[in-house]
């Protein structure tokens, strides 16, 4: 079991340094380690400290984070956060919202509504509108025969404040107030991917 062990530590060692561009380790320093971490296996909370803190200061291991370019020199901590979080992220979880609600990459702690949503039932981009929600008379024909023509569709939306209407070519929601995706176990709609 040992030898499997090392096996695997050899494997997803030699995969993280090809990934990061890394020279690979000579074996025996592979082996030093992997027979550390092993008799290390049955030892006190410290022994664990210590090896954690050896693999983070473990210099094949740093990264230098990428630099943004910017035309703007003055950008307050809020704006640069939304570059950095901006490029090819997913929103997790993914929250729906009124037009009140902020757009851009969702998540625990900046809860915004995404704005890129893709239904994966039938394969098409959600739709949003600010301040309209959808009349009670929708059905799935009027989504399936109008989308995503808003002439057409705006025959049955109804202007309101602070609400969204959202819909695909299958299902449709008007939101008032920031809600979690999960909550609507019906709709088949994911983050597409927020691009630059």
């Amino acid at each position: 079991m040992a030898d499997d062990l090392d096996r695997l530590l050899d494997e997803v060692e030699r995969r993280l340094c090809q990934r990061h561009g890394g020279e690979e380790q000579p074996a025996a320093a592979k082996e030093g380690r992997s027979a550390k971490v092993l008799m290390s296996a049955g030892s006190s909370e410290e022994d664990l400290d210590d090896i954690i803190d050896e693999i983070c200061n473990d210099s094949s291991f740093t990264k230098t984070p990428p630099k943004l370019k910017s035309n703007s020199a003055h950008l307050t901590p809020e704006r640069n956060s939304v570059l950095v979080q901006a490029h090819g992220k997913r929103c997790c979880p993914v929250y729906l919202g009124g037009s009140d609600s902020p757009s851009g990459i969702g998540t625990n702690i900046s809860k915004r509504t995404c704005d890129q949503l893709r239904c994966t039932a039938c394969d098409f981009r959600v739709s949003l509108f600010d301040d309209y929600v959808w009349d009670q008379s929708c059905d799935y024909l009027f989504f399936r025969n109008n989308m995503p023509e808003l002439s057409k569709l705006r025959a049955k939306m109804i202007k309101k404040k602070g609400a969204r209407a959202y819909a695909c070519q299958c299902s449709w929601r008007s939101i008032d107030e920031l809600t979690d995706l999960q909550t609507e176990q019906q709709l088949r709609w994911v983050c597409g991917k927020h691009g630059e």
